[in-house]
């Protein structure tokens, strides 16, 4: 809450386009004082610069959190309140119950709207150089692995139509043996031509020699593709193949490039060593979870928006005598997937974790379900150490959960003497 909110003058929204932007100013009655377009180009900045001069450093909204517009505002010292897309869409409504919609009128909603309910908003606070370039850093690695995700399935549907011993060859085909398969190997005939040597060799190269899979695999390519496709598909969905594979190759050099630099920036960040010292984490998910939950402590003030924004959190629905809870949707989904990634990890690592998830198996909860209380706990922990800046020990959480009589801390004991062999 912010207590000083009826001493702003002014109040300001700005609806976003992709070649120009809207802006509303309205006073502390709702009047409005400056109603202006301007382009999306270093003099429209500049216009808007001098337009906003009378107002000053005035609070203002608008309906995303990141982008050119976002960045150029804060270059400018505006204070931003990000609108959530739903909240706005609400907004407009209220002003315009008739459906009525123009980017002025979106904007003007969108500026009455932080006037009225902003001291609740929550003020977006840039990030220091080194968590903002992590965090661009592995948003745009899950984006290329999204692609990458795309193009595999493209590349299955594809050998699916002319080659379906290979697609039945693997069953990871986002790994890069797969590809150097139908590279080659591209049809059933070039398959058949190779041999037995030539299969052993690129199994033995690829590092794919398994003595309980080797053997079937070697008998299945012997027997051959028993349904052929006709000339036609095979010359054109061949061709396919090798340029998705083509594309899936190159694309896996810059994954791996993003990895070394997203590698390097984790290792030189102030935080690195809290969430490097997470159990489960690694190399790979402890950059994104601090890149997502950034070096900032005032944006979660405790642990519980924090999970909230995690989406581990229910979302509780109350009317007359129905009190129920249901799945948290809204939130950071980039965030909640790699929570949920990092927990189901650290149950490997962790006897605790792994306890407590198979408790809530127990009562009837399903694996993301478990996973999400899980979940809950580990970020409590999290935040904990966040806010101190210290790194994670298994042996401090242990004499916590003891001297907080935890159910977890009782079964870990009965384990630890059911596994120690008698008369020891």
């Amino acid at each position: 809450m912010n207590a000083n909110w009826s001493e702003q003058s002014y109040f300001a929204a700005l609806d976003w386009a992709k070649d120009h932007h809207d802006v509303i100013v309205v006073d502390r009655v709702g009047t409005i004082v400056a109603d202006f377009r301007f382009p999306h180009t270093a003099s429209g900045w500049e216009e808007f610069s001098q337009k906003m001069q009378p107002f000053g450093h005035c609070p203002l909204t608008i309906e995303t959190s990141a982008g050119m517009a976002v960045d150029q505002l804060l270059q400018r010292g505006f204070p931003l309140y990000p609108l959530n897309p739903l909240a706005a869409k609400e907004y407009c409504k209220r002003k315009a119950p008739s459906g009525n919609k123009t980017d002025r009128q979106d904007a003007w909603a969108f500026a009455d709207a932080l006037r009225t309910d902003g001291h609740t908003w929550r003020l977006l606070r840039p990030q220091d150089e080194a968590t903002a370039t992590l965090r661009l850093l592995c948003r745009d690695e899950i984006a290329l692995i999204e692609h990458r995700t795309a193009l595999v399935n493209q590349l299955q549907a594809t050998l699916g139509e002319y080659y379906p011993l290979a697609l039945g060859s693997f069953e990871d085909w986002a790994k890069p043996f797969a590809w150097a398969f139908v590279r080659t190997f591209p049809t059933p005939a070039a398959l058949a031509k190779a041999g037995k040597r030539k299969w052993e060799s690129f199994l033995h190269v690829h590092k794919l020699w398994r003595t309980e899979t080797a053997p079937e695999r070697l008998a299945t390519w012997a027997r051959g593709q028993q349904l052929n496709a006709s000339p036609a598909v095979l010359s054109a969905k061949s061709l396919l193949a090798l340029s998705l594979v083509n594309v899936l190759e190159a694309l896996q050099r810059q994954i791996q490039e993003y990895r070394r630099r997203i590698t390097e920036a984790f290792a030189q960040h102030p935080d690195h060593d809290i969430f490097g010292s997470l159990p489960g984490a690694k190399q790979t998910l402890a950059p994104r979870l601090l890149s997502l939950i950034g070096a900032v402590r005032e944006v979660y003030p405790d642990a519980d928006s924090l999970m909230c924004q995690a989406g581990v959190s229910p979302v509780g629905y109350q009317s007359g005598r129905i009190c129920k809870a249901r799945v948290r949707f809204l939130c950071d989904h980039f965030l909640r997937h790699t929570v949920h990634l990092w927990v189901d990890q650290s149950r490997k690592t962790c006897d605790w974790a792994q306890i407590y998830y198979q408790a809530k198996r127990d009562k009837g909860h399903s694996h993301a379900s478990a996973l999400r209380c899980l979940g809950k706990r580990w970020l409590k922990v999290l935040w904990r150490m966040w806010q101190n800046h210290t790194a994670y020990e298994e042996s401090k959480h242990l004499k916590a959960i003891e001297q907080h009589g935890s159910f977890v801390w009782k079964s870990l004991q009965n384990q630890i003497l059911n596994s120690t062999p008698a008369g020891e």
